[in-house]
């Protein structure tokens, strides 16, 4: 076979291995996205009706974040299936229960139709959503990366970190052409569309992925250990050898969920609500300038991942950390001027500080953990953090400003979460090959010269 004929082949395969590894964290962060949109403009009225307006906000925030409480669950059950057969089933089953569980949402009867029913099955697939989620992050992340030349792992690791700003950029989008219905429209049934448009992703993303071969690393721990594989208990082995990683790089992703759904929930909710809970600023550009900030943040997940194969993990990751406290710090401050522009200006400061923390995050919990505990172990590690962290921080916020009225104090807690990142990041090691091979490598040194 000549050069010519492998290089399409090797190409395409790295293009369908991209879009396998995107297309899961995608739908994600879209259903996400658009459930905390619905909830900020149109939930309060559809599925949460009370005298407060501020309470039924929280009280579909609360369900927003049911789901993540779940995804913990997830990552243990599908990081069972992945580390012991294989990561490719494992992502299609939480993929499959991910999107029809997006799909149901856009079908549910409202709380005018069926009463307090409503609610409780919205919860209930936010429940089902959750669960299946746990599953999908670590395993796109793992399944990715086990595909990658060691030098490369960052590189193939941000396809599925991409899938973060692709799926809440689709979503904004989507919810920006809805806006563009009358306001009763919107309120009827305008807000199902993008839950609906769940199911075309759902259908695309299965048939990407079942072109997908299952990883190498995978099939080499297969044939080397054979049934013995399946007998293993990687939930055991994780918090029995690895523990102290799992609780640090939870840690980590504190922080960075707390900034990131803060931005993108309670931010289009704090901007839009009328005065004087709110800014009472048009919804419709304060969506547009989300897009805008999102577009910032895939391009600084780009810059940091590429950044990490060349210098490291921990170095990139830290600075992305102290971007995000002074960041958040200051974008409040920003945002209680008032106007679209200062407004839009805050989250796009906000959503690129971040992105230069989440580039290289899942390769490098990735690689925290052995092959035999990967899938288990990075997915406990990053959704404990996601609950902790993106699960509470909208509801935090909405209560600081429902007590205090200033949302200078969202910014103190946002830039402590923040804090607690970069501690936790400071304890953790290096994982890069770049970085390993060159410590190893002047530890040799050190030793041949005594």
């Amino acid at each position: 076979m000549t050069a010519s004929t492998v290089a399409p082949a090797r190409r395409s395969s790295l293009g369908r291995l991209a879009f396998a590894s995107g297309v899961g964290t995608s739908l994600e962060f879209y259903d996400f996205a658009i459930y905390g949109t619905a909830t900020a403009l149109v939930f309060t009225d559809t599925f949460f009706r009370t005298n407060d307006a501020w309470f039924g906000t929280f009280m579909g925030l609360a369900t927003f974040g049911i789901g993540f409480l779940m995804a913990p669950i997830g990552a243990v059950l599908f990081g069972w299936i992945g580390d012991r057969y294989g990561r490719r089933r494992a992502l299609l089953f939480s993929f499959v229960g991910m999107g029809a569980a997006t799909l149901l949402m856009g079908l549910l009867p409202t709380y005018a139709q069926i009463g307090v029913a409503a609610p409780l099955m919205l919860v209930f697939l936010r429940l089902i959503h959750g669960l299946c989620r746990g599953g999908e992050t670590g395993g796109a992340a793992v399944l990715a990366i086990e595909h990658a030349p060691p030098e490369k792992r960052a590189r193939y690791g941000v396809f599925t970190a991409l899938g973060s700003p692709v799926g809440s950029i689709l979503a904004n989008v989507a919810f920006a052409l809805v806006l563009l219905a009358p306001a009763q429209s919107v309120q009827s049934w305008g807000w199902r569309l993008p839950f609906l448009v769940g199911g075309v992703v759902l259908v695309i993303g299965i048939w990407i992925r079942k072109g997908v071969a299952e990883s190498p690393v995978f099939k080499e721990m297969k044939r080397r250990e054979g049934e013995k594989l399946r007998r293993q208990a990687p939930v055991v082995q994780v918090f029995r050898t690895n523990w102290r990683r799992v609780l640090l790089a939870a840690g980590v992703n504190i922080g960075l969920n707390s900034s990131t759904f803060a931005l993108s929930i309670f931010m289009l909710s704090y901007a839009t609500a009328p005065a004087p809970a709110g800014l009472g600023l048009p919804r419709q550009s304060i969506v547009n300038g989300s897009i805008a900030g999102l577009v910032l943040h895939g391009a600084a997940n780009v810059l940091a991942a590429l950044l990490s194969d060349r210098i490291g993990r921990r170095p990139v990751m830290i600075g992305g950390a102290l971007a995000s406290i002074a960041s958040a710090l200051g974008i409040f401050h920003l945002a209680q001027q008032g106007t679209v522009t200062s407004v839009n200006i805050a989250i796009m400061i906000g959503f690129f500080t971040t992105g230069l923390l989440f580039g290289p995050m899942y390769t490098y919990f990735t690689e925290l953990f052995p092959p035999e505990q990967r899938q288990t172990g990075m997915g406990i590690a990053f959704h404990t953090g996601a609950v902790l962290g993106g699960g509470i921080s909208p509801m935090i916020a909405n209560r600081i400003m429902a007590s205090t009225g200033n949302a200078l104090n969202i910014g103190y807690y946002l830039a402590g979460a923040c804090l607690l990142t970069l501690i936790c990041l400071f304890i953790l090691p290096e994982t890069a090959p770049a970085r390993t091979r060159t410590r190893n490598s002047d530890a040799r040194t050190r030793n041949s010269d005594t």
